[in-house]
């Protein structure tokens, strides 16, 4: 009886048994067989590999034929090489650069891993898995491309000629189990008070900005606040790929769409914002505003659609509100600078600033109130501050404190019923005990 090469042994004679039985399974699948069946389909895979291991006399250990099966299935029904990752706790973000270059984000910080694709077109057969049913193509005629995972997990793809060392995946991974307000008071990303304070304002109807860098956590932040909207109320989503998850009953859930291989069939945020007003929504929650549709989202605010929310890239609370004009600017209108600023104003009524820190946690580092304008400026009023008080260990030490300023919109927060305590402003209280 011959022995394979066992999967510990020599890398080549390991890809060549893989590939070689790989091979053998799709040739040999039902092509009539349901793979979102994963549990049978997978079952089938099980007693077809094993049949062929004695076909070929081929003997391995129990722990080389385990790994051997899981790395076929990973490739006939999953991600290949990636699989693992994806399902690993603590890991927030994956990065293919070419095919034998793997990193992994966990615990905020960035890392190598030992696994690779074998060239190429290996890493190009897993990105077409994961682009094609969604309706979406990726070539040289069309090398970006965004999707999403099953899961809502986001995924970027960039092949050559614009990315010069091979293809290029990046996937930014949601917790299975959304983040929940007790989680990320754990975390420290916000207080109890602060968390307080802003479900009264997402109650009370107020509209609100969450502004943050890349991977600051913006998108888990509107998640969170979405959760505190009522049930009863028609909530309408809009975002470039579905990752909010929203558990009330009454949510319609929009995506934009690039165009197809005709290069037809482009569906623009901007243009799901307008659609949205005539769905008659309660509240329009759009992902992340990047260009024109800005203009529309604070029309929508300014004409009766309160409570809504979205997301916007910038490092401070003023960057946003200058990144939010230039964006308005975007949309092609010819407006003065004084009136998109008083739209700006006007629309909008909370930022909640999110950074992620040097130790790669994320927080909650200002809450502004924008109280109006005076002359040519917005005028906003800091209501929660992050105080950073140290470092041990490599952590950022330090707490989201009120500034002790009342905001100037607490009659909407009393009039939907909420009576905030004053100390959640640390009024009556001292400074720095809160």
């Amino acid at each position: 009886m011959k022995r394979a090469a066992p999967v510990a042994g020599s890398r080549d004679a390991t890809v060549d048994l893989k590939n070689r039985i790989q091979e053998r399974l799709i040739a040999e699948l039902d092509p009539s067989i349901d793979i979102a069946q994963t549990a049978e389909v997978r079952a089938t895979i099980q007693e077809m590999f094993e049949t062929m291991l004695l076909e070929e006399s081929i003997v391995l250990t129990r722990n080389e034929k385990r790994r051997l099966f899981e790395s076929i299935v990973a490739e006939i029904l999953g991600f290949g090489p990636l699989e693992q990752y994806l399902s690993m706790d603590g890991v927030t973000e994956i990065m293919v650069n070419g095919p034998k270059h793997i990193y992994i984000e966990r615990g905020g910080k960035i890392q190598r891993v030992n696994v690779e694709f074998e060239d190429d077109d290996h890493l190009m057969r897993i990105i077409d898995r994961i682009v094609a049913p969604l309706g979406r193509r990726i070539d040289e005629g069309s090398p970006l491309v965004d999707a999403r995972l099953p899961d809502g997990s986001r995924v970027n793809a960039v092949v050559p000629p614009i990315s010069l060392n091979g293809p290029v995946l990046t996937i930014r991974l949601f917790s299975k189990i959304p983040y929940t307000v007790e989680n990320i008071i754990e975390f420290g990303t916000v207080t109890p008070e602060a968390i307080e304070f802003l479900k009264a304002c997402v109650i009370a109807r107020l509209n609100v900005l969450i502004s943050g860098g890349t991977g600051s956590g913006k998108t888990t932040m509107l998640n969170i606040l979405s959760g505190f909207i009522p049930d009863g109320e028609r909530i309408v989503t809009i975002e470039n790929a579905a990752e909010l998850q929203l558990r009330q009953d009454h949510v319609v859930t929009l995506e934009s769409r690039t165009a197809n291989v005709e290069g037809r069939g482009t569906v623009a945020i901007r243009d799901l914002v307008i659609n949205s007003l005539r769905m008659r929504p309660d509240r329009i929650i759009v992902g992340e505003v990047r260009g024109g549709e800005a203009l529309d989202m604070l029309q929508a605010m300014n004409t009766g659609h309160e409570g809504s929310m979205t997301t916007a890239h910038a490092n401070t609370v003023r960057d946003v509100l200058s990144r939010l004009e230039t964006m308005v600017l975007m949309a092609g209108t010819d407006l003065p600078h004084r009136a998109i600023r008083e739209q700006i104003s006007s629309a909008i009524n909370l930022i909640v600033q999110v950074d992620r820190m040097r130790d790669g946690t994320r927080k909650i580092t200002s809450i502004s109130e924008i109280q109006g304008m005076e002359g040519d400026i917005i005028t906003t009023s800091e209501i929660f501050r992050f105080e950073q008080t140290g470092i041990e260990n490599g952590k950022v030490i330090g707490r989201l404190r009120p500034t002790g300023l009342r905001p100037k919109f607490m009659w909407k927060i009393q009039d939907a019923g909420i009576m905030l305590p004053p100390s959640i402003f640390g009024i009556g209280t001292r400074r720095g005990r809160n």
